[in-house]
């Protein structure tokens, strides 16, 4: 564990280093679609929303937004990742860390935004995080080549070996899981996608048969989500299809 008076001042460098640099790109949208990037509207979901702390309400410095949300289609798949610095944070400084996370990710990795659409923390919180995606999906950046029609959630803390995952944490994930995915999709079962970068596991053009709910791992060469996040994944598929059963 770091000091506490080491946390909040090192919160950057994980967070540069652990989500790979895979820029979004921007759609051409046709003029008819122009109205809808500009007034997104609502899309069906399989569960309720889940109760979510907004940029505005963390204080998320929007002078530093490079360009507004890009939105891709339906979301067919989530992936699960986590920051990688020390668990031993006070809940109440999360919006302080996600401030970093959003200077890392703009003004270190020459992103729009941050990459991931939503962040939790060790006490079960849900943020907003890339700005635009709660009433539609938006592209991130945060899975190399699998950005599209697809949500990123990150855990903030280290869940590698020997980590705890709680169940306030596994039922947050699939709370964010049950609600982003399209109606009819199993979240205990894959999904076919197409890369679009050579630097995934898949080469650029490939079609990649993923779990639903996948770990960073599955789509991309690193240890994130950590092996006791990773581990959590069943808990996690199941979880989200009993949010969503009966809907």
């Amino acid at each position: 564990m770091w000091p506490r008076r080491v946390v909040l001042g090192a919160a950057v460098l994980p967070f540069a280093l652990l989500v790979p640099r895979d820029a979004p790109v921007r759609l051409a949208l046709p003029a008819s679609a122009a109205a809808a990037h500009e007034r997104p509207r609502p899309v069906p979901r399989g569960a309720p929303q889940p109760a979510i702390v907004s940029r505005a309400a963390w204080h998320a410095d929007e002078r530093m937004v490079r360009e507004p949300a890009v939105y891709t289609g339906p979301v067919r798949a989530a992936f699960i990742h986590h920051t990688g610095e020390t668990n031993d944070y006070a809940c109440a400084d999360v919006p302080r860390m996600l401030r970093s996370v959003e200077e890392s990710h703009i003004e270190g990795n020459g992103w729009d935004d941050i990459g991931y659409n939503f962040l939790v923390d060790r006490c079960g919180t849900i943020y907003e995080g890339r700005a635009g995606g709660i009433r539609r999906s938006v592209r991130g950046a945060h899975t190399t080549g699998f950005n599209a029609d697809s949500v990123g959630i990150a855990v903030l803390g280290d869940y590698g070996s020997g980590a705890t995952v709680p169940p306030v944490l596994v039922r947050a994930l699939a709370k964010v899981a049950a609600w982003k995915l399209m109606p009819g999709v199993d979240p205990r079962g894959t999904v076919r996608l197409v890369s679009t970068n050579d630097a995934s596991r898949f080469p650029k053009g490939t079609a990649a048969v993923l779990p639903v709910i996948s770990g960073h791992r599955d789509a991309y060469r690193t240890d994130c989500p950590g092996e006791a996040l990773y581990a959590a994944l069943p808990a996690i598929r199941a979880a989200t299809a009993a949010l969503r059963k009966g809907r």
